[in-house]
């Protein structure tokens, strides 16, 4: 079934579609951060569901670390539910949808920019309502996917987010890593955690874990479980699964987590050899666990980068996976492409 699905073909097209937006977005990413850089907003709002959503996450980590701007996640119901109008004056509004045709998220960006918000779209149809109601669109270039579960719309979303950020900072050492991202993420699609997958032969449910940036992975990796292989999957933040959750954890309980290269991998490190020694079947990526499993993974030039090549990796391990369970990726039931929500 791998060969044949259009997950797989997808997610071995997510390094050409990096390309091609960082060569042919980049000049409406640089026009979009000159004019961010200019308005200076005070904050920073997003728009998103789902995958966009996560993709939005990731943004926000990368935006606070980067900039120094705090960045809050908007609920799309505000506006087209209870209809209210958030005062968002000298502030930027980020919507991330790759169809950019949902009701609800178009709405609310409409919202933010009657309230004063410079607003911008990331999104994969330049024709889209979304895109129509922005300042500025920011095409994805991703072409066209379809399967049901995104990937490479989100890993280019992802990255179209974060090159905004590192041109509206004008920080070179990040943007020369994003250029430098296609060739690592070449390398990474081709780790699919076999160690991992069996560990999951007969499991129902797991925790998967992240922190800062790699924790917008984990919640991502969380739903592709739930979405392609029907695998009860819970996202935590590394900081949080000790206050609580912890508690169902069992011996052979099986533990993913998401580490990156970065200021938070020591404290993940700690919980995730923690939970392994608690009796958890616990496996990391990274090279400095003492009890969890290390899984293999692509470094990337930057800790910001990071991220991004581990969730192609996850999307090759997730892809494989579902067939090793009988289950078509492509069809999830009770899905469909795209999601219309009010």
């Amino acid at each position: 079934m791998t060969a044949q699905t259009l997950m797989y073909r997808e997610i071995r097209e997510i390094p050409d579609a990096i390309r091609r937006l960082l060569n042919e977005g980049r000049e409406g990413i640089e026009v979009a951060a000159d004019d961010l850089r200019r308005s200076a907003p005070h904050f920073i709002s997003t728009v998103a569901r789902g995958s966009s959503d996560h993709a939005a996450t990731y943004f926000k980590y990368a935006a606070e670390l980067t900039l120094g701007l705090p960045v809050a996640s908007i609920g799309p119901s505000i506006a087209s539910i209870y209809g209210t109008e958030l005062q968002l004056g000298h502030s930027a509004c980020i919507a991330i949808s790759q169809s950019g045709q949902s009701p609800d998220i178009v709405e609310m960006t409409q919202s933010a920019a009657k309230q004063g918000a410079l607003t911008v779209a990331i999104t994969n149809e330049t024709s889209s309502p979304l895109a129509q109601a922005c300042k500025h669109n920011i095409p994805i270039h991703a072409g066209t996917e379809r399967s049901v579960a995104a990937t490479k719309t989100f890993v280019t979303s992802a990255v179209a987010g974060l090159a905004l950020l590192a041109h509206w900072k004008q920080d070179k050492p990040l943007i020369a890593a994003i250029d430098q991202l296609p060739e690592h993420l070449e390398n990474a699609v081709t780790y699919d955690w076999p160690t991992l997958r069996h560990a999951l032969d007969d499991r129902e449910s797991l925790f998967v874990l992240g922190r800062g940036p790699s924790y917008a992975m984990s919640n991502e990796a969380a739903l592709k479980f739930k979405e392609t292989c029907q695998i009860h999957a819970e996202s935590y933040s590394s900081a949080e699964v000790l206050h609580g959750p912890v508690s169902i954890v069992e011996p052979g309980y099986p533990v993913l987590v998401l580490a990156s290269r970065d200021a938070s991998e020591g404290s993940i490190v700690s919980v995730a050899d923690k939970l392994s020694q608690q009796g958890a079947v616990t496996f990391i990526s990274s090279d400095h666990a003492q009890h969890a499993e290390r899984l293999g993974f692509a470094k990337t030039s930057h800790p910001l980068t990071d991220p991004l090549s581990l969730i192609v990796s996850f999307y090759a391990f997730i892809e494989r996976l579902a067939g090793e369970r009988g289950i078509n990726p492509d069809l999830p039931r009770n899905l469909k492409k795209v999601t219309e929500t009010v």
